[in-house]
């Protein structure tokens, strides 16, 4: 699919499912890794993941097309278009747009890895899932010098 292609459809739905026209840019964008699209609030253009109709679908890319309409539509009409607000959320229902999209395989790195530290002064240990920059970071009990430690 084009990008003309993909401007057609979000066309096509805007009116068919919102009563509203599209009147921006929407387009793919390959630099998208961990999200399904997303609305531009300054442009008011919709980018949307191309690798997300590779792996899922014609139905799952109309499922992100409406999502990101329903933050376009309420924002252009001042309204609520942020996920928490009850407007999004009566919109997103009433055209059956998915609150998340589906996770592309490959795009997320999870590391299980913790990460511990102990404080040289009260010998405090610290266990967090990201890393600590131990020059910058000190010990929240003591304010003691941190160090990596090891299991």
């Amino acid at each position: 699919m084009t990008d003309e292609e993909l401007q057609k459809l979000v066309e096509r739905i805007s009116v068919e499912d919102f009563g509203w026209p599209f009147k921006h840019r929407a387009l793919f964008n390959n630099r998208l890794r961990t999200t399904g699209g997303r609305y531009l609030l300054r442009s008011h253009n919709i980018e949307i993941n191309p690798k997300q109709l590779v792996h899922f679908g014609e139905e799952a890319l109309i499922g992100i097309i409406k999502h990101e309409l329903c933050h376009y539509h309420l924002h252009l009409q001042g309204r609520g278009y942020q996920h928490r607000d009850q407007d999004f959320k009566w919109l997103m229902e009433k055209v059956g747009a998915p609150r998340f999209c589906d996770v592309v395989p490959g795009t997320i790195r999870t590391s299980n890895a913790i990460h511990h530290y102990q404080c040289e002064s009260c010998s405090l240990v610290y266990k967090r899932k990201r890393k600590l920059d131990i020059r910058k970071y000190v010990c929240g009990k003591c304010k003691g010098k941190l160090k990596k430690y090891k299991i």
